[in-house]
């Protein structure tokens, strides 16, 4: 107690100004406007970057939870827009009119190769999941490539990028379809074959998948005409696709599953064993 009281004692006179500083300025603020005003917006600025750095950190932490919530989001309407009906006209049918063709897995790329002749990504879901070999894999940009073996909680997929790769894509303004393939040369680049010369083509044309496959549902984005030649001997074009996926940066995905896919392999068996 005596230490404060020594110290009121010897800087009274500096406290004592700083007293009727204060003072001065709660008059000045009150009988100026315009003081008033520039006091008001400095209080409002100052406690503004405060809320705004504190919404910005509670949003920082939530982002996760928002993540996830959208990607629940998507699978949704995702599975609505793989299972929707069509009729005669190519119009899609009302939502509520869904048929049961496609299931859809949420999943997580844990390592990703892009650089090999034969490139595989590991996902970290699995037998558990209901994940079967044969799955085509898909992100929000476009496909991935195919389920190649799984584990119990996990499963490699046979990336586009890879030498053995080849899936059915067509060209989605003209729906003129041939093979996807790549030539191992370049991992944002992969090849369009067996399209016909008679087929107009333009730099920039979308090319989507293709409805012969019974592994993804038909117009899945892949990529668009980057460059095109013609192989004059076999009077087709060679395609060189622009990928959607930045295939070095890879994360969230969606395992797809065409639940009459078997139904569809069997019925095409048995026609190629009656035509022997």
């Amino acid at each position: 107690m005596q230490q404060i009281i020594n110290f009121l004692i010897r800087y009274k006179i500096f406290l004592l100004y700083l007293f009727l500083l204060f003072i001065s300025l709660i008059f000045t603020f009150q009988s100026h406007s315009y003081h008033q005003s520039k006091f008001l917006n400095s209080a409002n600025y100052f406690t503004g970057n405060i809320y705004e750095f504190f919404d910005n950190t509670t949003s920082y932490f939530g982002l996760r939870e928002e993540n996830e919530s959208l990607l629940e989001e998507n699978e949704r309407l995702r599975h609505q827009l793989y299972n929707r009906k069509t009729n005669l006209t190519n119009t899609p049918a009302p939502i509520d009119s869904l048929e049961k063709n496609y299931t859809l897995v949420r999943g997580r790329v844990i390592k990703n190769s892009f650089s090999d002749l034969r490139n595989y990504i590991t996902i970290n879901k699995g037998r558990k999941d209901s994940i079967e070999q044969d799955m085509g894999v898909i992100t929000a940009k476009g496909i991935l490539g195919i389920i190649e073996n799984t584990s119990e909680g996990f499963a490699t997929v046979q990336s586009i990028l890879n030498e053995k790769s080849n899936i059915n894509a067509k060209i989605k303004n003209s729906n003129h379809f041939g093979s996807l393939v790549w030539d191992t040369k370049n991992y944002n680049t992969v090849q369009l074959v067996d399209i016909p010369r008679l087929v107009p083509l333009t730099i920039g044309d979308t090319i989507v998948t293709g409805a012969m496959s019974s592994i993804f549902p038909e117009n899945i984005p892949i990529g668009t005409i980057k460059k095109f030649d013609l192989d004059k001997s076999k009077s087709f074009y060679y395609i060189d696709v622009s990928l959607f996926n930045d295939m070095t940066n890879l994360n969230n995905v969606y395992i797809i599953k065409n639940l009459k896919r078997q139904e569809i392999l069997e019925l095409q068996e048995e026609t190629l064993s009656n035509d022997q």
